[in-house]
């Protein structure tokens, strides 16, 4: 009589038991309720025109690394409970990585390379960084909005005065130039020096003047400066030195980065006076580049 009696109860426990082992294993919300997965989207559209996409991205968390070839990057990898730093870029050449600091390879071949002079067309660099607090049993879909590191700047120097048909050649370079940058913290540093390549421009509106085109990685230090030479045809002029101040007019270019910027300046050129006091270059201000655009 005992046993019959306690049939019931019994079945009752073992059902109640069953029911909470149910309830607790619906409370989970993934496969793995003691870690956490993500799944990384990378976001292309805030490129300067004509960009293309790169074909190749790299992401970091924690110990983890990666790279990727098409849109979403979804490691098959579980992450502890924890912060982390997420830091996606896209290999440029020309550039290298440490952690967060992106460093511009120095000058080689036909670039200027006497002192600290560093490359001046790196690929086309995009970065992105957040921090992030992984909670146990989620999944964390991320899209990450790719920031243009790299800013095309072109210079336009319009000649005047007596001397300007005969001038053959201008070497030049622009000291200032940021040769490091922390996308995580933007701070740009190692002031570096970037050769200027100009070219004369012989057709269309602009035939007559001078055009040099680079890409930074950013400026930096107190001073953007260009300085060179202007040499002349027949040896009519010896070189006369070129000395011209363009800190104020790239106090912003670290900024909107994905708009190429285009300075236009005059050549204030008396062959008489450059000779003792050198060339000097008057009203440096954006212009819309139009064909002034080198390709490089």
């Amino acid at each position: 009589m005992k046993t019959t009696r306690h049939i019931p109860i019994l079945a009752a426990a073992a059902a109640a038991l069953l029911a909470a082992s149910c309830v607790k294993d619906s409370l989970y919300n993934t496969p793995h309720p003691d870690y956490s997965k993500i799944a990384v989207t990378a976001d292309w559209s805030a490129r300067g025109e004509g960009i293309d996409i790169p074909a190749t991205w790299s992401i970091a968390m924690g110990d983890y690394a990666g790279t990727e070839t098409s849109a979403t990057h979804a490691p098959d990898r579980l992450f502890t409970p924890g912060d982390y730093t997420l830091v996606i870029w896209n290999q440029a050449e020309g550039i290298t990585i440490d952690g967060t600091t992106a460093t511009v390879a120095a000058a080689t071949g036909n670039q200027q390379t006497a002192g600290t002079f560093i490359n001046n067309a790196p690929e086309w660099f995009f970065t992105y960084t957040k921090q992030m607090t992984i909670e146990k049993d989620n999944d964390y879909p991320i899209t990450a909005a790719m920031k243009q590191q790299v800013r095309e700047l072109t210079l336009v120097i319009e000649p005047t005065g007596d001397a300007a048909d005969r001038i053959t050649e201008i070497t030049a370079h622009l000291t200032g130039a940021a040769g490091t940058l922390d996308f995580a913290t933007d701070t740009y540093g190692a002031v570096s020096n970037v050769a200027l390549s100009f070219t004369k421009i012989t057709e269309g509106g602009d035939a007559g003047k001078w055009k040099a085109t680079v890409r930074l990685l950013g400026v930096a230090g107190t001073e953007q400066r260009l300085t060179g030479e202007i040499h002349y045809a027949d040896g009519n002029l010896k070189p006369t030195t070129l000395s011209s101040d363009l800190t104020e007019a790239l106090a912003a270019f670290n900024t909107d980065k994905a708009e190429s910027l285009t300075l236009g300046g005059t050549l204030v050129e008396t062959p008489e006076s450059m000779e003792v006091d050198g060339a000097e270059i008057n009203g440096w201000s954006p212009v819309d580049g139009g064909d002034v655009n080198a390709d490089l």
